[in-house]
């Protein structure tokens, strides 16, 4: 949106540039690795610059183009995952942001091909239950895109092979979210195969809480 000071949609860029800072200063990302976007409207994204270190990242990174990559707002590069976030952003009208990131433990399952079954209720209530892990396809390209949507489906979270996270919300913040719960799934996955076996929650109970994810999603449609 227009602002009276003259700065287009400086909600969602600021939006996005505080996810930005958040997944490096919690260690999500390393280097200038991972990368954010918001949806614009019908046809147009938020998403920060390629290459860009998160440490001196401004809202000047943070630019804004349509979905065949022409620039609305912003002179610097978007990221080279940009189609990625296209494609679930076509794929999936109820999302309204998407979070890439890279975070050790999630991105070694991804690495193993190891897909997080339903192993704790919070994960399922809230992401939609077995995060699936995508089929390969190299960075940056269409076939990434469509890869990513296939695991995704109608959950809120994927992993992307030998690659790393994806999480998407209606909000920045709920994206966020959904990052940060994939990763601390990972690492209740991996202790507890350290240590003996992963026991997954009842089928009975997973169908129930699924049906909760999408009831939950449903009422946000209508809300």
């Amino acid at each position: 949106m227009t602002n009276p000071n003259g700065n287009q949609w400086l909600d969602e860029r600021q939006a996005v540039l505080d996810c930005a800072k958040a997944i490096h200063a919690q260690g999500l990302v390393v280097g200038t690795s991972g990368n954010v976007s918001a949806r614009c409207g019908r046809e147009m994204l938020a998403v920060t610059a390629t290459s860009t270190p998160y440490e001196t990242m401004t809202l000047d990174d943070i630019v804004v183009v349509d979905f065949t990559g022409e620039p609305i707002v912003g002179d610097a590069l978007p990221s080279t995952e940009s189609l990625m976030h296209v494609a679930i952003y076509r794929a999936r009208p109820d999302v309204g942001a998407v979070c890439h990131t890279h975070s050790a433990s999630a991105s070694g399952l991804s690495v193993a091909g190891q897909p997080l079954v339903p192993m704790i209720d919070e994960m399922v209530v809230h992401m939609g239950g077995r995060i699936e892990v995508s089929a390969y396809a190299f960075p940056g390209t269409e076939e990434i895109g469509a890869r990513v949507v296939e695991a995704l489906g109608e959950r809120a979270a994927a992993l992307i092979r030998n690659h790393g996270v994806v999480g998407v919300g209606r909000t920045v913040p709920e994206a966020l979210r959904i990052c940060q719960m994939v990763e601390h799934s990972a690492r209740i996955y991996t202790v507890a195969r350290s240590v003996g076996q992963v026991h997954e929650l009842p089928e009975d109970a997973v169908r129930a809480e699924v049906e909760i994810y999408r009831m939950k999603h449903l009422a946000e449609e209508h809300a």
